[in-house]
Parts: structure tokens; sequence; C-alpha cells
């Protein structure tokens, strides 16, 4: 009966976490910046308790302060094509280790550190999300990019649990993730470079050539991400990175594949843009 309430609740926890992103991203600008945004601070904010499981204590309000500026700054820049949030965000950044010398904490080093590496990890890939929904410095909305990089996301991790659990033999990485196979992540591949052949049949905005290269980005650097964040996880000795969507973890853990994916897929797209265009 356990077994059975658990999964009702994380069947429902995932269908309206999927809608809201899904509503956030495709419906219109300002529900993007809404939702993107939450979920950007979330993530910062659950970085930061997991930083202080590492023994340091990372500036959380400045931190929070400076990733929702970043955030808002690349939205702002692509949507209205004013740059001036940036401004505040260059001020906040100095402040940071000028307020540790106030705190009197301990670690002021990894403060510090942990502090930037929450906006660079965490708020920094989803802020360049802002750039894959304005691909084309023409201030028109366009999702479809942003949706297709979560589909292909979607089905590499779907792709390699089912052929995984039901082929898996060689571990992939059994120091950080011991239960992932290579043929878990050659099955999610296969399905990811399938959806994106699909992508470029329904959507204009990438050629074939673009869409497939966007679905071995995928592939590759969302696999590292899930690693990435793993490592941190074991590091530090926990199995979720919080618990805010039930029965699924927390933001990070939802999100891990997106935060070494959307940088690798904005450059992608600034290189077809200065040298293809």
């Amino acid at each position: 009966m356990y077994q059975v309430g658990n999964f009702i609740i994380r069947t429902l926890s995932a269908a309206v976490f999927a809608i809201v992103l899904l509503a956030g991203i495709s419906l219109h600008p300002i529900g993007f910046l809404a939702v993107f945004l939450a979920i950007t601070l979330m993530g910062v904010f659950e970085f930061y308790k997991l930083a202080k499981k590492a023994n340091s204590s990372p500036q959380l309000i400045t931190g929070m302060l400076a990733s929702g500026t970043l955030f808002l700054g690349c939205f702002v820049a692509n949507y209205f094509n004013n740059t001036s949030i940036f401004l505040l965000l260059g001020v906040l950044l100095v402040m940071i280790p000028i307020i540790e010398l106030y705190r009197k904490k301990e670690n002021p080093f990894a403060n510090i550190a942990f502090t930037l590496l929450g906006i660079i990890y965490v708020a920094l890939p989803f802020s360049l999300l802002n750039y894959l929904a304005f691909p084309f410095n023409d201030q028109q909305f366009h999702y479809e990019i942003v949706l297709g990089v979560f589909v292909m996301i979607w089905a590499n991790d779907t792709g390699a649990y089912l052929v995984g659990v039901n082929f898996g033999k060689h571990r992939l990485f059994e120091r950080i993730s011991p239960k992932k196979s290579w043929e878990g992540s050659i099955g999610g591949a296969i399905i990811t470079l399938v959806v994106a052949w699909l992508y470029s049949s329904f959507f204009n905005d990438l050629s074939l050539i673009q869409s497939l290269v966007i679905g071995v980005t995928v592939v590759f650097f969302g696999s590292i991400g899930d690693l990435v964040e793993s490592l941190f996880k074991r590091s530090i000795q926990v199995k979720d990175s919080g618990n805010i969507l039930p029965g699924h973890g927390g933001i990070l853990d939802r999100f891990d594949a997106i935060l070494l994916v959307s940088p690798m897929v904005f450059v992608f797209l600034q290189v077809i843009k200065e040298f293809f265009h």
C-alpha cells in the first residue's frame, strides 16, 4: 500500500512539475521569466544549503540577489534590448568579498568560493536559457529551442533508464553512480537523436544537422551534468539535493543535466550566429 501511495505522489508531482515547466516555456515570455527566475532562485538556495554541509557558510542573500539579477539581466537584455541591469550585477559581485570581511565567519575562502560557485554553476546556466529563447537578436520569443532541449534531456534520461534497467550490464561510472550503464547511455543517445530528428521536422528554427548536434550535446553534457551533481552529493553524503518535489528530490536533482547542457548549447548557437549567418 505504501509503494502504491508513493507511486501516486511521484506521478502527481511529476505531472504538475511538467505542466508548470511546459507552460512557462511555451505560453509567453513573461511566463518564461517567472517560472525560470523562480527555479533559478530555488536552485541557488538549494545549492547554498548543500554547501553548508561542506563546512562553509556562503552568503545566501547576496548570492541569491546576484543570481536573480543575472537571470533578470539576461532576460531584459534579450527581450527589451537593455543591458543596464548588468551594472547592478557587477556591484553585487564586487560586494561578495567585501561583505566577507565583516561576517566574522570561519573559512572565508570557502565562503566566497561557494557563493560564487552557486552563481556560476546554477544561476548562469539558467540565465543562458534566455539566449536560447531569443537566439536571433530580433527580440522575438522562440520557445521552440528551449522546449526542444528539455524534451531531448527527458528523452535521454528516460531512454537511459529504461534500457539500463532491462539490459544494463557494464557500469558507466561506478565510483560516482553505480546504477548507470553503458547500455543505458547508448539507448538514451539513440532515443535523443530520434527526438532531435523529429524536432527538425516540426520546427524550422534549426536545420537537421544543427538539431542533431544539439542532441549529441544533450547526450554527452547531460550525462556529465548528472554525474557532477552526484559527485557533489556523494562528497557530502546526501541522497537528494532537496525535497521540494515529492518523490523526485530537489531542484538540482531535476535540472542537473541542463546546468551543463545550457552553456554548451548557448556556445553552439553563438558559433552558428557568428560564422554561419
